[in-house]
């Protein structure tokens, strides 16, 4: 990218142009979230869908750890995680930390179906960026990680 040719242009202009790309983004990834969800298991709430990327991503946890780190409050996580378990998707163990706590794992069932998912949702974004060289997509990353405050410059 040749980034000096848009030193001559207002801010302000480039700030809204970027928050319309972000809001195109975020919208895109929350159709495709939706697409997912409905894919994953058309009977839930995409709440569930949630839940379930995120035990997919992160491992095992408890409920209130689950909680938080979803945004949801713990009676919808618990409302979920048994309609989960009722299907198959989810498990309940004793802690090995604590007997007295629970961990929620997916099953073998939990993560075909969500890999299956997954499949489709990064495959809309894997086919835009696959006429893009090593260099572009390195510097997308990169810039995606200042953005994120992974890495400061």
């Amino acid at each position: 990218m040749k980034y000096n040719q848009f030193k001559n242009e207002p801010r302000e202009q480039l700030e809204i142009e970027l928050g319309e790309q972000l809001n195109a983004l975020i919208s895109a990834s929350h159709a495709l979230n939706a697409k997912a969800a409905a894919r994953f298991d058309s009977s839930l709430q995409p709440a569930a869908f949630h839940i379930v990327r995120w035990l997919y991503s992160y491992g095992p946890t408890n409920a209130a750890a689950l909680a938080e780190s979803t945004a949801m409050d713990r009676s919808s996580v618990s409302r979920l995680i048994k309609q989960l378990e009722s299907l198959g998707y989810v498990s309940r163990e004793a802690s090995p930390n604590d007997g007295r706590g629970i961990v929620l794992s997916l099953t073998e069932e939990g993560q075909q179906k969500i890999i299956g998912a997954l499949k489709e949702k990064e495959s809309v974004f894997f086919e835009r960026i696959s006429d893009w060289n090593n260099a572009e997509l390195h510097d997308f990353i990169q810039m995606l990680r200042y953005f994120n405050g992974f890495n400061r410059r």
